[in-house]
């Protein structure tokens, strides 16, 4: 601030009745009023009124002002918390809104209002994209007035109450003085204009609903809980004002042998012990033309994960895919017949007899030990 001095800033002497000070601040205030004074500090003038009015028109703060300067009241005049405008009002903004109006008047051109559809795919459509034709309906500008509201041929008639404007002006007396303030006119709902004739189609509203076709394209690679904008495909606007949008919301099925990570597609490879010990060749589905053959080494654990590049799903808005991988799941037998019972007890005994051959892998002798510590288990 400028000026220092509160008494100063609205021309007063120290001592002064609380009357004088309410007279010189609405004398300043109506001065440098930015709807009034048009110079480029005008607005920061009338900041600085108001800052030393809140201080000088409380009883307490001016005791603390006239005894410690600023210093008693905070560094902006408000006992140490930031200047919200004059007490009472909101901020300053609501100080112009309160006593010199909504400026505005006539009425903005809006934007129309968004829709929402939801679009289910099979999970193919969802990883290499997928057109649909959806019907939706939706307001547009009436088709027989163009939007306009009245009837073809016929004229809009001025507005009697704002003769055109828009706007209704009425005289406000506040604290400033007495002031004009500005609203949009009620009669015409600031359009300046009356319909003389309705429109029959829309009935003066200017706005009918219409049923369309929209063909929308699915991107490549999107997930479940996705949405696609359609901007333009929604709702018309008022007063000029564009359409809104068109929100389409995704749903993906799910698949017979695959599941999602991000971009990577999961596949659950069931495999018996016997496999998982001795390796096996395995056909591997896939969601291009061709399966892909994967090699499974032996002692193949549970749990093992195999990958095949470039397999899974494309990464939107590029050209690069995920992997597929391949989880490997070795499933004990619930049941055995006699033979196969009796071969596996073998199998069992001449693993117990060998644990003491320090030439065997002992990792891997634990670990074979304990697929067949689960079959002894279900088979007890």
């Amino acid at each position: 601030m400028a000026n220092t001095d509160y008494y100063d800033i609205l021309g007063l002497s120290r001592g002064v009745g609380e009357e004088d000070i309410r007279k010189a601040f609405r004398k300043k205030a109506m001065e440098y009023h930015p709807d009034r004074n048009k110079s480029p500090d005008a607005e920061e003038k009338f900041k600085e009124i108001n800052e030393a009015y809140q201080v000088l028109s409380d009883r307490n703060k001016r005791a603390q002002y006239d005894q410690f300067g600023k210093a008693g009241v905070g560094s902006n005049g408000s006992s140490g918390q930031p200047f919200d405008g004059f007490e009472g009002f909101g901020g300053f903004g609501d100080i112009f809104d309160s006593f010199f109006g909504d400026r505005s008047g006539r009425r903005q051109a809006q934007r129309g209002s968004d829709l929402q559809q939801r679009v289910v795919l099979a999970f193919e459509e969802s990883i290499f994209g997928a057109e649909r034709e959806l019907e939706l309906t939706r307001l547009e500008d009436c088709g027989v007035c163009d939007g306009a509201g009245n009837e073809p041929g016929t004229s809009l008639d001025t507005c009697n109450t704002c003769k055109g404007h828009g706007q209704v002006r009425r005289a406000q007396r506040s604290v400033f003085g007495q002031f004009t303030q500005v609203t949009t006119c009620t009669s015409c709902q600031g359009r300046g204009t009356t319909i003389k004739s309705a429109c029959t189609n829309c009935r003066g509203g200017g706005k009918e609903r219409k049923t369309r076709k929209i063909s929308v394209n699915i991107p490549a690679g999107v997930e479940d809980g996705m949405q696609v904008r359609l901007s333009g495909e929604g709702n018309a606007g008022s007063e000029g004002g564009g359409h809104g949008n068109l929100y389409v919301y995704i749903d993906v099925q799910e698949h017979q042998f695959f599941d999602r990570e991000g971009s990577d597609l999961i596949y659950d490879l069931p495999i018996n012990i016997a496999e998982a010990a001795l390796g096996v060749n395995k056909t591997i589905p896939t969601l291009d033309d061709e399966d892909e053959d994967l090699k499974l080494p032996k002692g193949t654990q549970h749990g093992s994960e195999f990958r095949i590049k470039g397999k899974g799903i494309p990464h939107l808005n590029s050209n690069r895919r995920g992997d597929l991988r391949i989880m490997v799941n070795v499933r004990v037998p619930g049941s055995l017949n006699q033979r196969q019972q009796e071969l596996l007890q073998e199998l069992a005994a001449s693993f117990a007899s060998s644990n003491g051959n320090s030439n065997n892998d002992e990792g891997h002798e634990e670990e074979d030990k304990g697929i067949f510590d689960k079959l002894k288990d279900k088979l007890s």
